[in-house]
């Protein structure tokens, strides 16, 4: 092994001795060029493989800024979801529908007046100031009314046969007995309940 290199050794002698000065001053100029132009080429690989690495992420960042982020869906806790739902529905109340025997309707309140005057009702019967008989403006005909005077507690219970009263504030017209069983002929008109009894 030494053998050779010490053959490698004399004959790269030889050929530098063989070499003139001014062969070995452009040999060397030649070897400073080619690293020079070695080097130059590195740097300017370098410096365009910066450029393209920097070109990359300008119009990346740029494609980013003008696409809107997609929202990201909100997310809710498994025990969040649960108590939101117990909320909901502890609140829920639900309605229940209070029956009543059929026929009756829920009591009103207001003002009551009579009449004596009339020859026929508006179911076509005679008008009789002595029965006990009311004027309703939308209660079916023969619906039996419980009319309480609500300053004194007296009640009568009438027959719907007629129509009216078409005075705004009153709800009923009572015949004149009906009247006289309410203690109201002096006043004319009273504060009455009404309630459907049939």
């Amino acid at each position: 092994m030494s053998s050779i290199r010490n053959g490698l050794r004399s004959q790269a002698d030889n050929n530098a001795s063989r070499i003139g000065p001014a062969e070995r001053i452009v040999s060397c100029t030649r070897a400073r060029q080619a690293v020079q132009w070695g080097a130059a080429i590195l740097a300017a690989a370098t410096l365009a493989g910066c450029a393209q690495s920097s070109l990359v992420t300008d119009t990346s960042q740029r494609l980013t800024a003008a696409e809107p982020a997609a929202p990201q869906p909100r997310k809710m806790s498994s025990v969040a979801t649960r108590a939101r739902v117990a909320a909901v529905k502890r609140k829920h109340t639900p309605i229940v529908a209070i029956k009543k025997p059929a026929g009756t309707l829920p009591a009103a309140v207001g003002v009551a007046s009579f009449y004596t005057e009339g020859e026929v009702t508006a179911n076509g019967e005679k008008f009789d100031t002595h029965e006990l008989t009311a004027a309703h403006r939308t209660l079916p005909f023969g619906t039996r009314l419980r009319v309480t005077n609500v300053a004194t507690g007296q009640s009568v219970t009438v027959r719907i046969n007629d129509r009216g009263p078409f005075i705004p504030g009153r709800v009923v017209d009572v015949s004149y007995s009906a009247a006289e069983t309410l203690g109201m002929l002096e006043k004319g008109v009273t504060k009455v309940k009404l309630d459907v009894v049939h």
